[in-house]
């Protein structure tokens, strides 16, 4: 069977993250959750918080790890024996995107794939981005993201 990584920021992961990964599980023997330091991306929580909270909202997953990144995604996957890097698509607005980084990391690794998952109806409108705004603003995020994250964020957020 193959392995895969599932790269992201995950600030925070969401049940729509959650939902890809239980699916996943069922393709490949195990997934490897890479969450990525960015610098370029302004984050609400650091890394070792981000793997922290992903840790706990997939614990009851066999054949899931989590691992925070910092250098070449097709190098990190490689380093995790892994064959293929996993990409979720939330709309069609996002496939553009992430065809070209497919088609990046192919050119500098072409014995791994790049597979899509498209996300679950009921998910389609959550982003990291999205919850962590609708959380600033005082809103309601409990159907958004598992009830730990919503914790460390009301506590980031005071």
């Amino acid at each position: 069977m193959v392995n895969a990584v599932y790269p992201g920021t995950f600030d925070p992961i969401t049940n729509g993250h959650i939902d890809l990964l239980k699916r996943a599980c069922k393709l490949f023997e195990h997934v490897t959750l890479a969450v990525a330091h960015n610098p370029n991306k302004k984050a609400l929580f650091n890394l070792s918080e981000r793997v922290e909270m992903a840790e706990n909202a997939v614990s009851s997953y066999d054949n899931i790890s989590v691992v925070g990144f910092d250098n070449l995604l097709v190098d990190f996957t490689h380093e995790q024996n892994a064959s293929v890097i996993l990409r979720g698509l939330r709309a069609v607005s996002d496939f553009e995107y992430e065809f070209q980084l497919a088609g990046m990391n192919r050119n500098l690794a072409a014995d791994i794939e790049t597979i899509f998952l498209t996300t679950a109806e009921q998910y389609a409108h959550i982003s990291s981005s999205i919850v962590k705004e609708v959380a600033r603003l005082g809103g309601d995020i409990t159907k958004f993201v598992p009830p730990q994250v919503i914790a460390e964020i009301n506590k980031k957020l005071g």
